[in-house]
């Protein structure tokens, strides 16, 4: 059994899969999410899990060199959890984000009901 990190199998297989320059969105539960994207649905109920743990959790994880969220979400817990983690993210429209999704190699569908609680991030090198 796996004593550290990230649990969720599917999650696990998926980011180990990353290189530089790949984008993983994390979303709320109310993100329309493509047809063809690699979705991850971790919603259990509207609140969990929350969207500020799986971002701790993916951080943990994975090397990122870049963030993105939605300037609806400027200002709001959802910046303040972004930057909160040591992220500094690039602000552009709601609708310009949804357009990330179809550039995404993994999207996490968390339960997080807060409006525009989504973030991309841009996966990073660790040398």
């Amino acid at each position: 059994m796996k004593k550290t990190g990230i649990l969720n199998g599917p999650v696990n297989a998926r980011l180990s899969t990353l290189g530089h320059g790949h984008l993983v969105m994390i979303t709320d539960c109310g993100m329309p999410l493509p047809d063809s994207a690699a979705v991850v649905d971790l919603a259990l109920v509207k609140g969990m899990p929350r969207f500020v743990d799986v971002l701790r959790a993916v951080l943990a994880d994975v090397e990122v060199e870049g963030s993105i969220i939605a300037s609806e979400a400027s200002a709001t817990a959802v910046e303040d959890a972004v930057r909160g983690e040591g992220l500094a993210p690039a602000i552009v429209s709601h609708e310009e984000l949804k357009e990330l999704l179809a550039e995404a190699r993994l999207i996490i569908r968390t339960g997080e009901a807060t409006p525009f609680a989504n973030v991309a991030l841009r996966c990073g090198v660790t040398f």
